[in-house]
């Protein structure tokens, strides 16, 4: 695994301030069931990282103190994996909150998760789903052999339950990643396109697609230090930046989490070793804060965050601004 924060922290990327904190988003751990290529977070199933339940008991202090928090986020690895997983959504629900699954759709496949979807269905929990294409052989190259297949009956287990179906009110979202280094084509028509081909090839329903830019760290980074591709695609982010973006990238309202209870502005620092300071801390605990004392905090930047403001621009929750590259296909369109 090369060396990626070297790479990245001289920059002149613009200044950031946050707001409130409205989104809570926790790393349960880097357990995974897949170790896919463009995995930002470098998670599999060997590695043993997990979120303890002290620490998820500081995060629902964490919740109580901090009125403004309105959605849990929860992802991994596969967060379904942590032990404390279904007490934690138990938890937030009860308070009021909104909660989001990361979920990779094959672990609800794998031994032992089998009543998963129905947990998260009863609970209304909101599921994000990773689906890099429409088409088995390019999700086969980039998440493994079969991953398709599994995604396909996970799908349409949680259609089953209701989720994707607009009167269910169980939402169903989709995130496209590309499969190298490219921009992810504009999010409407390939929203479009992944409609009509699940649909009319499975009978899958969805509500949306996100479309999400590869960052240049962990494992792929990695591999495009590897292939001599870096630089070239570092270029394609900075020649793509777009100002308009910055208005909406979701370190403004977001606080990262890592499995550890340490706090970070987004999850792509958090993957980078870059922890958010306070008074001239070194780094903070959830257990030491509440939402409030990290208002109007100076965000903590890299060459990296070039990728979520480049061409309409990449957050967690998909493109941010107009749709700048009209191919509606899985394969992206501008490359490095």
């Amino acid at each position: 695994m090369h060396a990626i924060l070297p790479l990245l922290v001289k920059t002149d990327f613009p200044v950031l301030k946050r707001r409130k904190v409205e989104i809570l988003q926790v790393n349960l751990g880097y357990r995974c069931n897949q170790s896919c290529l463009h995995c930002h977070v470098n998670a599999g199933p060997q590695r043993k990282e997990e979120m303890s339940s002290e620490t998820i008991d500081s995060l629902i202090d964490f919740i109580a103190a901090s009125p403004e928090v309105k959605i849990l986020d929860l992802t991994g690895g596969a967060p379904e994996m942590n032990p404390n997983f279904r007490s934690l959504v138990v938890a937030a629900r009860r308070r009021g909150l909104k909660v989001i699954d990361r979920c990779n759709l094959t672990i609800l496949e794998e031994p032992g998760f089998a009543d998963m979807a129905a947990f998260l269905a009863a609970h209304r929990v909101e599921i994000v789903a990773s689906l890099p294409c429409y088409l088995e052989e390019n999700v086969d190259k980039q998440r493994g052999k079969g991953t398709f297949k599994a995604s396909i009956k996970g799908l349409k287990r949680l259609n089953a339950l209701g989720y994707g179906d607009p009167e269910s009110n169980l939402i169903l979202n989709l995130v496209f990643n590309p499969q190298g280094p490219s921009l992810p084509p504009a999010q409407g028509p390939l929203e479009t396109a992944y409609k009509a081909h699940l649909g009319q090839e499975f009978g899958i329903v969805f509500n949306q697609l996100f479309t999400l830019t590869n960052m240049p760290i962990q494992r792929f980074g990695s591999m495009l230090v590897s292939k001599g591709q870096f630089n070239s695609y570092m270029q394609l982010l900075r020649s793509t930046h777009r100002d308009e973006n910055l208005e909406h990238v979701m370190c403004l309202n977001l606080l990262s989490v890592d499995w550890q209870g340490y706090l970070y502005d987004c999850d792509f620092n958090q993957q980078l070793g870059l922890p958010m300071t306070l008074a001239g801390r070194p780094r903070l605990h959830i257990s030491e804060v509440c939402g409030e004392a990290i208002d109007d905090h100076l965000i903590r930047v890299a060459d990296h965050c070039y990728g979520c403001t480049a061409g309409q621009g990449s957050s967690c929750g998909g493109a941010l601004g107009n749709e700048t590259v009209a191919a509606p296909n899985c394969k992206g369109t501008l490359r490095a």
